[in-house]
């Protein structure tokens, strides 16, 4: 119900105060009108390692409510019995409000350890999900979307969304019940005070709704500034060579800091705002308390009311007003939070690739394109027209083109991160044949162009291509690959590489990279580039190896090496249409 309920406001917000979009979207600009009921869906289907921690965090407030209301009675009730007014004992009342206090201290002191030993889980929980969703996700949509921002999507907006599920909507329901339970009771104590604290709220409430409007655009401003910040940070320092070499480094800090300055700019407005809604509130609390408490006095006077009902106002006054505010300050958060599920919902239209059982194959497999056409969306230029070619089982072709002829293409299409327009693609051997997908992807090994190497070990990156691979298929396949060099490290196999495969050249990486792909049960073996910073000397040795050894794979060289050309069995030349 809560759930629908903030959709509801938000979409009528968003409604409102929505910008039109352009013609012509960016990705980075890129809104979603989404339907109330998908967007309800959508957030209960993400709540369910949230939801015990919510309905935990409600009961334990619900609890704390009725302690503060049983609070108010029993101290009105001490002071009229201190004044005369009530029989009762002292010393009961006092066990009782001592009593209420160890309660609340308790409640509040177990929100505190669910908040800090189960929040953290149910965030980790959500982060794993939608990062297991973008791992699956269409290659070719991904793509457009910058990395900086998608890493911002799973680290502030998950925050967001958790903290919304785990805390904001407990919290509501526990405010609104303090707010209705505590107006009732001064009601029956007093309605026409009553009536005149709540004559009060509905200023509050209409300065709540413009502020949410408001804050709506202004948080969405910020998240984007945010997303673009990270985005900048992160290119930047996956590219940190080329910006020194280019003597970029001025000009990309100059980037981040008017990017910085603008998001200053925007948050600066967005306090600025806040804070003068946030006076006009405390302005109509002032006013309220004022009555409240006048209005006492004035009843004492006359003898109206006893000393302990004047307290009971005056603390159920605060019991009104403060839930009226905390639920101020959690609009901003709402709509935060709100933000922050669409900014995740967008990346829900990202079509996911096939899933299933993969399809390995029991013998080396060969592959087959037919007739096959394949253009980018945005290009009208054809980068494939009716190609036809065959990488038959167990041999070796070499790929060769200027720069932008398709090769690049080709790798994806083999590898099924991207499908044909027209014509097909198979994967074939003696005894079976499969047309290409996600599910025959496994049957490839594929070695990208430059350092593919992940911080660890050296056996950890081999154990990449096979976790079950002994030491002895290790140290053969670094014999084939020509890296017979790591045993001779201080730590050998086990010597430890950075990001990126710092601390050996290009060229170690390379081999280390290729004695990986050889352990891969895979038997398409995709070689992008992989001799271009090896010597003559060691490209050809490891070239004789790699085409002389029973590796049980079908070998495919992207290359511009005339060494590489002179190993293989056929030749593919690819040329621009």
């Amino acid at each position: 119900m809560f759930f629908y309920i903030f959709a509801r406001q938000y979409a009528q917000f968003s409604k409102q105060w929505g910008h039109k979009p352009p013609k012509r979207k960016k990705v980075s600009d890129y809104k979603k009108n989404i339907s109330i009921k998908r967007l309800v869906s959508w957030l209960w289907s993400n709540s369910k390692g949230a939801r015990g921690q919510a309905v935990a965090n409600t009961v334990i407030g619900l609890v704390d409510v009725a302690c503060q209301l049983m609070w108010v009675l029993a101290c009105k009730h001490a002071i009229d019995i201190a004044t005369g007014i009530e029989e009762g004992s002292l010393v009961a009342t006092g066990i009782l409000i001592a009593m209420l206090m160890l309660t609340e201290i308790a409640s509040r002191a177990v929100s505190r350890w669910i908040h800090a030993v189960t929040g953290n889980k149910v965030r980790n929980r959500m982060r794993r999900d939608v990062f297991a969703r973008l791992l699956r996700c269409d290659w070719l949509h991904l793509q457009k979307h910058h990395t900086g921002d998608l890493i911002n999507r799973l680290e502030g907006d998950v925050a967001g969304i958790t903290t919304l599920m785990t805390e904001v909507i407990p919290a509501t329901i526990v405010t609104g019940t303090q707010l209705l339970a505590s107006f009732v009771l001064l009601f029956t104590m007093s309605p026409l005070l009553a009536v005149a604290i709540f004559i009060t709220l509905p200023i509050c409430l209409v300065v709540s709704r413009v502020y949410v409007k408001k804050m709506r655009k202004l948080n969405r401003d910020v998240r984007d500034s945010d997303s673009r910040i990270q985005s900048v940070l992160q290119e930047s320092l996956q590219h940190k060579e080329l910006i020194k070499s280019l003597e970029q480094n001025d000009s990309t800090e100059q980037q981040l800091s008017d990017l910085q300055s603008r998001l200053q700019s925007q948050i600066a407005s967005r306090t600025k705002f806040s804070l003068g809604t946030y006076t006009i509130i405390q302005l109509g609390f002032a006013a309220g308390y004022v009555i409240a408490f006048m209005w006492g006095v004035d009843s004492l006077a006359d003898g109206i009311i006893t000393y302990g009902t004047m307290a009971a106002y005056l603390q159920l006054v605060s019991l009104i007003q403060r839930p009226t505010m905390e639920l101020s300050r959690y609009v901003p958060g709402i709509v935060s939070s709100l933000t922050a599920a669409e900014r995740l919902y967008e990346l829900e239209d990202i079509p996911v690739e096939q899933q299933g059982d993969a399809v390995m194959f029991k013998e080396t497999a060969g592959v087959r394109f037919n007739n096959v056409t394949f253009r980018y969306e945005e290009d009208k230029r054809l980068i494939l027209d009716n190609f036809t070619f065959d990488f038959p089982p167990n041999s070796c072709t070499a790929i060769v083109g200027e720069t932008g002829a398709g090769k690049t293409t080709l790798i994806r299409l083999l590898i099924a991160l991207i499908n044909p327009q027209g014509g097909n693609i198979e994967l074939y051997n003696a005894e079976e044949r499969h047309e290409s997908s996600t599910l025959t992807r496994r049957n490839f090994v594929y070695i990208p162009q430059g350092n593919s190497l992940v911080s660890g070990t050296i056996r950890d990156n081999l154990l990449m291509g096979n976790p079950d691979a002994t030491d002895e298929e290790m140290r053969e396949a670094l014999r084939i690959a020509c890296a017979e060099y790591v045993h001779e490290l201080p730590d050998g196999i086990d010597s430890p590489i950075s990001e990126r495969g710092g601390g050996l050249s290009e060229g170690q990486a390379q081999r280390i990279a290729v004695a990986r792909s050889i352990l891969r049960p895979g038997s398409i073996l995709i070689l992008d580039e992989v001799t271009s910073a090896l010597d003559e000397v060691t490209e050809k040795e490891m070239l004789r190896r790699l085409t002389q050894s029973k590796i049980g794979k079908t070998l495919i060289f992207v290359t511009h090496r005339p060494a590489v050309i002179d190993y293989c069995t056929q030749v593919l030349r690819i040329e621009k249409p």
